[in-house]
């Protein structure tokens, strides 16, 4: 490490995406010897001292605070990463500008198009560096599948047809958690799912122009939560509570480059745990990405002799293949944590040299526009456009 840049780490939350982004400090570096920074874990902050101390000693952080504003206006931290609930990503990130901060937030970037749009300004104002977290651009077959788009291998797109299905608060009796108040997470199934598919489509197919969706709830009341753990659920109480998100998200979109699409999202689907697939056609082919597969990439071209035509499965396991490389020999699948390194390996060497990273507040602000649009077309049953 002798040598290296040291960023100081000043982390904001610590259960599930807590757990991810430290995980992903500490093992950039082994992963990517290049690296030319080191994250430096030095405080870790959450509202709870007695759990947030815990939390600092597992996860290796030097200190911890429980107040984000004197996290901020600390001389030892460089970067504020934000990975709470989407009801504190405004202040602490208009905190950590004001104070000259580099800022990392989690997805999606704000409860609102409203705060989206002045935290961006805000980071612009500020010059201060800045990422969200989107970590699925960093998968190594989402990675392949946008270089094979960029190289015309699909020709003109057509289609992006994108689901993203899961089933844990299918029992109506799941407690009320924090991710099913809209207060707290803005929405459901919209933003914490939607999100996701949102940003791959414009990463991978372009802008979105003109929404047309629809939001529900099917279970509208729930026990009230007695007690969270940091794996989505908790034990329920014997209260009842409402149910202010939505359980699923579809939509039609038009992009700007004249491709249509279509989403779905819901946390409602009967043995779907994290299925997050889309398939992308061209007019010389098509490509297919399954997150419950997240090592392969579908690929059919119409180039192939007729007698072989057929989607055939890309490993994206190799050296060949983005990250990869720095990883286990071919056929050594690599995981979900993986993501959040080469998520922090690009975006960290970004912030040393100075370069933009991505996605930017920018970037999530226009995931934000679509969110919001895919909302107003639900509530007055119309098509809308995306500002």
């Amino acid at each position: 490490m002798a040598g290296k840049k040291k960023i100081n780490i000043g982390l904001v939350g610590y259960q599930f995406m807590g757990k991810a982004h430290s995980n992903a400090y500490r093992q950039v570096s082994k992963f990517f010897p290049d690296l030319d920074v080191e994250p430096v874990l030095k405080v870790l902050c959450g509202r709870n001292e007695e759990k947030v101390k815990d939390a600092a000693e597992r996860f290796g952080f030097e200190t911890y605070e429980t107040d984000y504003n004197k996290l901020c206006e600390r001389d030892d931290v460089d970067l504020i990463d934000i990975v709470t609930p989407g009801n504190s990503h405004y202040e602490i990130a208009m905190a950590a500008a004001k104070a000259g901060k580099m800022i990392i937030c989690e997805k999606p970037l704000a409860n609102t198009l409203e705060q989206a749009e002045a935290m961006t300004k805000a980071v612009k104002e500020a010059g201060v560096p800045n990422a969200v977290c989107f970590n699925y651009r960093r998968v190594p077959a989402i990675a392949l599948a946008k270089q094979m788009i960029e190289e015309g291998k699909l020709g003109k797109v057509y289609h992006f047809r994108g689901v993203y299905l899961q089933d844990w608060i299918l029992d109506p009796n799941f407690p009320l958690v924090w991710r099913l108040v809209g207060d707290i997470a803005g929405s459901g199934s919209h933003g914490d799912l939607n999100a996701h598919l949102i940003d791959d489509a414009l990463y991978l197919v372009g802008p979105i122009v003109e929404v047309c969706g629809m939001l529900d709830t099917f279970i509208a009341e729930r026990p009230i939560l007695a007690e969270s753990d940091d794996r989505l659920g908790g034990k329920a109480s014997d209260k009842m509570g409402k149910v202010t998100v939505d359980d699923s998200s579809i939509f039609l979109a038009r992009f700007a480059n004249g491709a249509v699409g279509t989403f779905e999202a819901t946390r409602m689907a009967a043995g779907r745990k994290n299925h997050s697939k889309f398939e992308i056609n061209g007019e010389h082919g098509s490509v297919v990405y399954n997150q419950e597969r997240m090592n392969e990439l579908e690929y059919y071209n119409t180039d192939d002799p007729a007698e072989l035509r057929g989607f055939r499965t890309v490993q994206t396991t190799d050296g060949v293949h983005p990250y990869t490389g720095n990883y286990w020999p071919v056929g050594h699948i690599i995981g979900y944590e993986h993501t959040f390194i080469n998520f922090m390996k690009d975006v960290l060497s970004d912030f040393a040299a100075g370069r933009p990273a991505h996605p930017s507040f920018e970037e999530a602000l226009q995931v934000q526009k679509v969110l919001d649009a895919v909302d107003r077309s639900s509530k007055t049953r119309s098509w809308v456009k995306v500002d």
